[in-house]
């Protein structure tokens, strides 16, 4: 994730006299990292967790850290947030006796170590400790743990929802969205329209709106049987991925890699040289498939060229974040395709 401030100053928007950005059309970036610990100070701090059930009482205290970094870019007026942060919060605990006496008052930690939109559709880690780790304390901890730990990563998700809809940033998206009423806009807004119509011109070869198409060319020193028989085998799969890992070889077959996070189905296979598979992320709307095209190529002996044509990758996910197309890239490159030629030993 390129750090806040550190976008490409082509693509940046330079202040204006008019202080025109008609419909965001240009590239604008808003630092969010002070917005977004008022925004987790106010969603965790002083929650009642726990007020005697169980001779139990529990609250949070206060946010005490938010480290990182947290942004949101627009562009042609769609939401692209960034964010990698790290957060501690402070908790209380007290037992008492079935008379209402106290048995123990102790502090705590909550410390969630990575919050990043890359995995906005998963919950982050939670880690929750305790001063005291005797008998009683550790009843504590377990309650919060069991009762406590719920509550706060479901704030944790109205945090990761804010910055989806565009943070701080979304009041000024709604202004802008305005149309331009003074000549000197209005030539910008001319402006910005035919830009448009030049790009709507380029993207005739989408295939629906809304959708992208993720084309790579990557070269194996390997036979491009060998290349198949890893692309089609379980236990491969889970070894460069380190993850788990089920691919049926028969044509209708389904396939669940990365955990279950990616399914799908074979639709066309060629021993050795063709790979069709239908793709589907579980963090995509609901209803949406995609088709990866996979066609292996051997110019020479012992050099494989692999060609990937993935279609129909929506530039959303259910959750709003834009970040879908350039992921599901990355992953392509650093996930599966360098982790082979690391593994196997199939770098060029």
């Amino acid at each position: 994730m390129a750090k806040y401030g550190e976008g490409d100053k082509r693509w940046i928007v330079e202040d204006r006299p008019d202080g025109a950005n008609v419909h965001n059309w240009h590239w604008a970036e808003t630092d969010c990292l002070g917005w977004s610990r008022d925004l987790l100070a106010k969603l965790l701090n002083n929650l009642t967790i726990l007020d005697g059930e169980g001779n139990l009482h529990l609250k949070t205290k206060t946010v005490d850290k938010v480290d990182g970094e947290a942004y949101v870019n627009v562009r042609k007026g769609k939401i692209i947030p960034g964010y990698e942060i790290s957060l501690n919060l402070s908790w209380e605990g007290e037992a008492k006796d079935g008379d209402g006496k106290s048995l123990l008052k102790v502090d705590g930690v909550v410390e969630i170590p990575y919050i990043s939109d890359e995995n906005a559709d998963e919950d982050p880690e939670v880690k929750i400790s305790v001063k005291d780790e005797g008998p009683v304390g550790r009843r504590i901890k377990e309650a919060m743990v069991a009762k406590g730990k719920p509550l706060i990563l479901e704030k944790v998700r109205v945090y990761v929802e804010s910055m989806a809809k565009g943070g701080p940033a979304k009041e000024e998206i709604e202004v802008k969205k305005i149309a331009p009423k003074s000549n000197s806009t209005a030539a910008v807004a001319a402006a910005a329209a035919k830009e448009v119509a030049v790009e709507k011109g380029e993207a005739k070869k989408e295939s629906k709106k809304g959708f992208k198409t993720i084309s790579l060319t990557e070269k194996f020193s390997c036979r491009a049987k060998d290349m198949f028989e890893i692309l089609m085998d379980d236990n491969r799969w889970k070894g460069f991925t380190q993850s788990n890992a089920k691919i049926s070889k028969e044509v209708g077959g389904p396939i669940s890699i990365f955990d279950g996070s990616v399914t799908g189905s074979n639709l066309e296979l060629q021993n050795g040289s063709l790979i069709v598979q239908k793709w589907r992320f579980g963090s995509w709307p609901d209803g949406i498939d995609s088709t990866v095209r996979l066609t292996l190529e051997e110019p020479e002996p012992g050099l494989t060229v692999v060609k990937l044509t993935h279609t129909n990758i929506p530039e959303e996910d259910r959750y709003g974040n834009a970040t879908v197309v350039e992921n599901t890239e990355r992953g392509w490159r650093d996930l599966i395709f360098q982790r082979i030629r690391a593994v196997f030993g199939f770098g060029i």
